[in-house]
């Protein structure tokens, strides 16, 4: 288990256990979920306060206790981790934590799950309840993990700290990290989602869109578990996904003069305090950086032309070319300049 960098545009997301998937669908008796009201208070207590002591030493910036108490894959590859501590360490020293419920996860099994699904809580006719929560893992290790997430304030804004804990003997060791902020450029996810239904209300279906893809980003700390909050979110947000945008492993096509650009992702990012508008797409290779910077200009104009509604809703476009290999290059243009 090692790990990886995710991209989570409200904050650092890093998970060692497994690749992460949203979408939930039926029970497997190989997983089950204890939620905080079931557990016995020993477990709970002991969670909470492990939450608490691994926070206390993520706001210190100490990644050196971090990594002593990690579980053996994490701490051989502990780079991310450390990026991350050191990322918000600013933001989080001093700054004390509420910890949320925490929910234990049991894989039974002596073979690592394709799709581990824990159904957590008490479910209604329609899905979810207030109180209940889907996490949704691939390829997890049979064992007993552990979710624990706190809240803090910070001088940067509220912030959410989730520790993946696997328990190792008696010890709930460190297997994941996300620091997720409430907050992008100052707003957060109830801001996001009034903007995306004016612009939806204005059949501004692409600004919709995308301000509902932050609104989402903004929902819920961890991409790999789903609330009665944030399935309500997905299903308004997918009445308005325009059919040729990229998405869901998918490319889309952008004409620009003579070339044709495969887009691969389109997402908005705050940078600095501006919401600027990430466009991905496929090259060969980045070796050629003034032939890399000409095609992310050309994609950047041809994606303003296609879609002049952008121009109103972002600060700006970061085109980001990327070869097969994974190395890319980047240009970020204020949308003033794209012409």
């Amino acid at each position: 288990m090692r790990a990886k960098s995710g991209n989570v545009r409200s904050g650092v997301c890093l998970l060692s256990m497994v690749a992460l998937l949203l979408v939930c669908s039926g029970v497997s008796s190989a997983e089950n979920c204890v939620t905080a009201n079931d557990m016995d208070a020993a477990t709970r207590t002991g969670l909470i306060a492990t939450g608490q002591r691994y926070f206390d030493f993520i706001s210190r910036g100490d990644a050196a206790s971090l990594r002593q108490n990690s579980i053996p894959s994490l701490a051989s590859d502990f780079g991310g981790i450390e990026s991350a501590v050191k990322a918000h360490q600013a933001a989080l020293a001093g700054s004390k934590a509420t910890a949320r419920p925490p929910f234990l996860l049991e894989a039974d099994g002596t073979a690592p799950i394709p799709r581990a699904e824990f159904f957590c809580g008490v479910f209604g006719s329609t899905g979810q309840t207030a109180d209940s929560a889907i996490f949704t893992l691939g390829n997890l290790p049979p064992g007993k993990y552990a979710v624990v997430m706190l809240d803090a304030s910070s001088s940067k804004g509220p912030y959410t700290v989730s520790l993946i804990l696997q328990q190792i003997g008696s010890d709930w060791k460190l297997g994941g990290l996300y620091i997720t902020a409430a907050q992008s450029g100052g707003h957060d996810k109830d801001w996001f989602l009034t903007q995306a239904r004016d612009y939806k209300s204005k059949g501004q279906n692409y600004d919709a869109w995308l301000y509902y893809l932050q609104a989402r980003a903004l929902a819920s700390p961890l991409p790999f578990m789903s609330t009665a909050a944030t399935d309500k979110l997905y299903d308004e947000s997918q009445k308005a996904q325009p059919a040729d945008f990229p998405g869901d492993a998918k490319t889309a096509d952008l004409s620009a003069g003579t070339s044709t650009y495969k887009l691969s992702a389109l997402f908005p990012e705050v940078v600095g305090s501006d919401l600027d508008l990430i466009v991905k797409y496929q090259v060969a290779d980045v070796s050629n950086t003034n032939q890399a910077y000409q095609s992310n200009i050309a994609v950047m104009k041809a994606l303003v032309t296609k879609y002049p509604e952008l121009r109103t809703a972002f600060a700006g476009i970061e085109a980001r070319a990327v070869a097969t290999s994974g190395q890319d290059y980047g240009t970020l243009l204020p949308m003033k300049d794209i012409k």
